[in-house]
């Protein structure tokens, strides 16, 4: 390897914490580096220090992310570990995805101290969640509940939901799995249930466009089954201009010919929903996902994506 020093930047949170962990021992792995030659620098960003207000009021994924990449611009990280989702689907000039690991359960978890299942809740319940996206899944297939927005990391959810804040949330499978709390998940919620956030479950490895040697040393990282799907997908967030304002999910799977994509658009307040599903093969899966939210596009989501937040 021709570096023998990476420093890895990523949010402090215990998952981001997880997340670089994770890409600090497969770097140790692939490259036999000792720990002390990889370092983790952690770096606050303005969706960590807003916690009095839903994010979708106050700006798009580049919340979590851009004070990571100025640290990219300045030099004082090599490479940054973001959660795929979080990432604008329009890459800053000079920065890139050197990688993207292998991809977890892409399914949202229903977490209830109360009930077993997410069919279980009784009319009228009152469920958490700070997603703009599940709350108008959750919206549109059962209008009766009640939402309030709820933010926190896994112990804060928790916390609440004991003191009767509400009775059940959501939060990512991966998550709680790379955070070694899967034991918390009530149930997993089946895809076409809740279609996922678009490149949910996937670790994003960036890295600046001229730094061939850490691009280098990244890029045996990548799970490449795993990157065409996201890539997929946020080929056709791209496409509807979709941000954390708007309700938008979508996900590309392998199936038994090829590969499947599904896609939906809502209203923020739940009370429409377009849906759209593709099969492709794999070189193809791209122009399968541009399709579908031309499609959605065609039957009017333009005016759902701009309807703004409920």
């Amino acid at each position: 390897m021709a570096v023998d020093r990476i420093r890895i930047g990523t949010r402090g949170s215990p998952l981001a914490l997880a997340q670089a962990h994770e890409t600090r021992a497969l770097l140790q792995a692939a490259h036999g580096l000792e720990e002390s030659q990889l370092e983790i620098v952690v770096i606050t960003t303005s969706g960590d220090q807003i916690q009095d207000r839903p994010l979708s009021e106050v700006g798009g994924k580049g919340l979590f992310t851009k004070e990571i990449e100025e640290a990219m611009f300045r030099g004082d990280i090599d490479v940054a570990v973001h959660s795929m989702k979080d990432l604008e689907t329009a890459m800053p000039d000079g920065l890139a995805v050197g990688a993207v690991l292998p991809r977890e359960d892409v399914r949202d978890a229903f977490i209830s101290l109360k009930h077993a299942k997410l069919a279980d809740l009784p009319d009228g319940a009152v469920v958490g969640t700070s997603s703009l996206r599940r709350r108008a899944q959750l919206r549109n297939a059962r209008p009766d509940i009640q939402v309030v927005e709820f933010r926190g990391n896994v112990q804060t959810r928790l916390a609440k939901l004991e003191a009767g804040v509400a009775e059940a949330t959501f939060l990512a499978c991966a998550g709680l799995r790379r955070l070694g709390e899967a034991e918390r998940i009530t149930e997993a919620i089946a895809t076409e249930d809740m279609l996922p956030a678009v490149a949910q479950a996937a670790i994003a490895l960036q890295v600046r466009a001229d730094d061939a040697p850490v691009a280098s040393a990244i890029a045996v990282l990548n799970d490449e089954a795993t990157a065409v799907r996201v890539h997929a997908e946020r080929v056709f967030l791209a496409k509807l201009d979709g941000s954390c304002r708007t309700p938008i999910a979508g996900l590309a799977e392998p199936v038994e010919d090829g590969f499947r994509f599904r896609g939906e658009v809502l209203a923020p307040d739940g009370s429409e929903k377009l849906s759209v599903e593709r099969t492709a093969k794999r070189e193809d899966l791209a122009d399968a996902a541009m399709a579908a939210a031309e499609d959605l596009l065609g039957r009017g989501a333009a005016r759902l994506t701009q309807s703004g937040p409920a």
